[in-house]
């Protein structure tokens, strides 16, 4: 179990979180029935707070996978595999889509961070830095069934303004292999406010020609996606 639970990097505590349960989970390293690490145990594990642990067991509550019970001998219990038919309907769904989910991970993150920087390095202009603000604006004010198409438009817009219709093609294409695979997930509010708050660093950081500090903003939203499909989709 020391080997899946470790501390989580700063920046996705969350989804790194959540991945890492949803790990322990799929490799039955606690069998169906029994009980997880106490919460101060888990927490103190992967380096974060009881609030956020609390979320990311809400999250496998609600997808059917552990359940809390009170009392002396209460704690977070694992169901069993025959009560898991949500896992196996996404493992059904990734397989029906025929996505290569790591290539897609890589290549969506080598694409956006370039994208970001040269954002960042040449001016946009500004009709371009009103696409962007006016493009991160429409994901904050998605309502949840439009979110995913809005932050769709968002990501695109930036690789359009990168200066390079090579990238932006490219990026179009890869982001059509990333969305078959996101809409394999449940939409998480927890991870779309922390998505939201990137987001917003990130066009900071393009508009104050910030170019270094893109990259990183831009790397560290793409390795929480990535932490959040690989924990469902593993």
């Amino acid at each position: 179990m020391a080997a899946v639970l470790r501390p989580v990097r700063a920046g996705n505590g969350f989804e790194e979180a959540l991945e890492q349960i949803l790990q322990l989970l799929r490799l039955g390293l606690v069998p169906g029935g029994g009980r997880l690490p106490a919460e101060r145990e888990l927490a103190e594990r992967m380096g974060i707070s009881r609030v956020t642990l609390r979320e990311v067991l809400k999250v496998l509550a609600d997808q059917g996978l552990v359940e809390s019970r009170r009392g002396r001998y209460g704690g977070t219990f694992v169901l069993g595999r025959s009560g898991d038919p949500g896992a196996e309907a996404l493992r059904r769904r990734v397989a029906d889509v025929d996505v290569d989910v790591e290539d897609t991970l890589r290549f969506r993150e080598v694409l956006e961070v370039g994208a970001a920087g040269l954002c960042a390095a040449y001016p946009l202009g500004a009709a371009g830095e009103e696409r962007l603000r006016t493009a991160l604006a429409a994901t904050q004010d998605a309502p949840l069934a439009e979110y995913r198409r809005r932050d769709t438009l968002f990501h695109l817009t930036l690789a359009e303004l990168s200066g390079s219709a090579g990238l932006a093609a490219q990026y179009t294409a890869v982001r059509a292999r990333l969305n078959d695979l996101l809409d394999c997930i449940p939409l998480l509010v927890r991870n779309l406010e922390h998505s939201q708050r990137q987001h917003a660093a990130l066009v900071d950081a393009v508009l104050d020609g910030d170019a270094d500090g893109a990259r990183e903003v831009m790397r560290e939203h793409c390795e929480g996606t990535a932490a959040l499909l690989r924990g469902f989709l593993s």
